[in-house]
């Protein structure tokens, strides 16, 4: 099977098929700096990152783009409120933005055009689509007219004329009124009082944000792309104004492929500031939670399902990428009885490309085509998960063997069928952008007087699966070695074990 990706476009889960032959172009929606980064945001340039590391080790060349928007009105609101400027408040939020996405591994994009650097393609885009008779000047603003583009509505499957009978009685502001459809929208603002402004051959002004993406595309990556990325909440009327004037300029299809990602809700709810469940990445991290218990965690669910984001989910997150963490560490060089796998996985780049699977042993082979397979089913990170999940089992059992200080692990760590593992595990994990880290308050062996909580959890484990093969006496023996060094053992309903130190 080839990479299948579900096109919002279509409505339909279709074959991967690049314009070029090994290339790929990506524009992927970018922030508006006027704020922290928030959880919606993980959520949707973790799973990016992932299509583009997982192409990149599929073999193709991919130019990945995606902008900043740091002309808004949400970032002079901000300026006004501060007493700074929209200057000010961008540039701080761009270098936070940079700041948190390094932290969850996130590739930096090829290029990062911003709104005010590209002007002088916003303005020559305008001026197309007045030319052609799809915009015109009203009092100083320049409006796009819907009616112009014919298959306006085809990306979030709106029907126009239904539209405007909806609205047809409802009182119309002074802005509406200069309208010639209630749904044309402003492709150049003209300045108001106190605002910035640039100029432009319809007076000083701004650009309107949905032209500014539709120009930074255009500059970066021609008239039709690949692949356009975004949040569901994109779709209308941000994507929906995008294709609109972009089409109705080039005459050519914008983006072959349109992928948007699914909404977060906490305990049930929309995530909003509004319900005072806004969580930023910054604040989340901070507080303890580690940067790939994070990613783990967003990878768990399909990337357009909607993630519910409770205390409890990401603690299970967090049990999970223990165990992980610790065949990651094992499989690492670094690491006391390595293995001696290559870590260049873990940290794929764009030069990367996937290894030889004739090279693999059956098992490993077949490993390696479930996880492939996973990926290219729409991008099931989930199922691709349980692949990586299974690789590490056997090595998060040596690893507390090792912690045990057992003479014959150290002698099995060195064998070429676990060097073989190792080196699978660290080389599919950076698929996924997940690597081997130093957990937070979880310092050495050495330094705690006793396991470590990768260790216990390994031991758990081992002693789940002793009970599920009915060998009760080396359950048992776990239980008391591990109490014997002061970690007590908490049977639950539902096979659950939980442990206190």
């Amino acid at each position: 099977m080839t990479l299948q990706l579900s096109n919002t476009l279509t409505r339909s889960v279709e074959e991967f098929r690049p314009l070029e032959p090994g290339k790929v172009s990506i524009y992927c929606c970018g922030v508006t700096v006027y704020d922290l980064c928030h959880l919606g945001h993980a959520r949707s340039y973790i799973n990016w990152d992932v299509l583009r590391r997982y192409l990149i080790w599929s073999g193709y060349a991919v130019t990945f783009v995606q902008n900043y928007t740091d002309i808004d009105d949400k970032i002079l609101g901000r300026a006004a409120e501060e007493g700074t400027s929209m200057e000010a408040v961008s540039e701080r939020n761009i270098e936070a933005f940079v700041a948190d996405m390094a932290r969850l591994n996130i590739l930096p994009a090829d290029r990062m055009p911003r709104a005010t650097q590209s002007l002088g393609a916003i303005r020559a885009l305008i001026q197309v689509l007045e030319a052609k008779g799809a915009a015109y000047l009203a009092d100083g603003d320049v409006y796009f007219a819907v009616m112009k583009h014919a298959g306006y509505g085809k990306l979030s499957g709106r029907d126009l004329a239904e539209q405007h009978d909806n609205a047809s009685g409802r009182v119309a502001s002074e802005e509406e009124a200069r309208k010639q459809h209630p749904f044309d929208f402003a492709l150049w603002k003209g300045a108001k009082p106190g605002e910035p402004s640039f100029e432009s051959p319809w007076g000083p002004g701004r650009p309107g944000w949905h032209i500014e993406c539709s120009a930074m595309v255009r500059e970066e990556l021609g008239d039709t792309i690949d692949i356009h990325l975004g949040g569901a909440d994109l779709v209308f009327p941000h994507h929906e104004n995008e294709i609109a004037q972009s089409e109705a300029a080039t005459g050519k299809e914008l983006a072959h492929y349109w992928l948007h990602n699914g909404m977060v809700n906490v305990g049930g709810e929309k995530m909003s500031k509004s319900l005072g469940n806004f969580t930023t990445i910054r604040a989340l991290l901070d507080s303890g939670v580690s940067p790939m218990t994070l990613r783990l965690f967003v990878l768990q669910a399909h990337y357009r399902k909607p993630l519910d984001f409770t205390a409890e989910a990401l603690e299970a997150a967090a049990t999970g990428w223990k165990g992980l963490n610790a065949a990651l560490g094992l499989a690492s060089p670094a690491a006391p009885g390595t293995t001696g796998a290559s870590t260049e996985g873990a940290s794929i780049t764009p030069a990367l490309v996937a290894g030889d699977p004739s090279d693999l042993p059956k098992e490993l082979a077949e490993a390696r085509a479930r996880f492939v397979a996973a990926m290219d089913d729409d991008l099931n990170t989930s199922a691709a998960l349980a692949v990586l999940f299974e690789l590490a089992k056997p090595l998060r059992g040596l690893a507390n063997r090792l912690e045990r200080g057992d003479a014959a692990a150290a002698v099995e760590a060195t064998s070429a069928a676990l060097r073989g593992q190792g080196a699978l595990l660290l080389e599919l994990a950076g698929v996924l952008g997940l690597k081997q880290e130093a957990l937070a308050g979880a310092p050495p062996q050495e330094a705690q007087g006793g396991l470590s909580d990768a260790a216990i959890d390994a031991l758990v484990e081992e002693r789940r699966a002793a009970k599920a093969s009915r060998d009760f006496a080396r359950a048992d023996q776990i239980r008391a070695d591990l109490k014997a060094q002061g970690i007590e053992l908490v049977d639950k309903p539902g096979g659950v074990t939980e442990w206190l130190r």
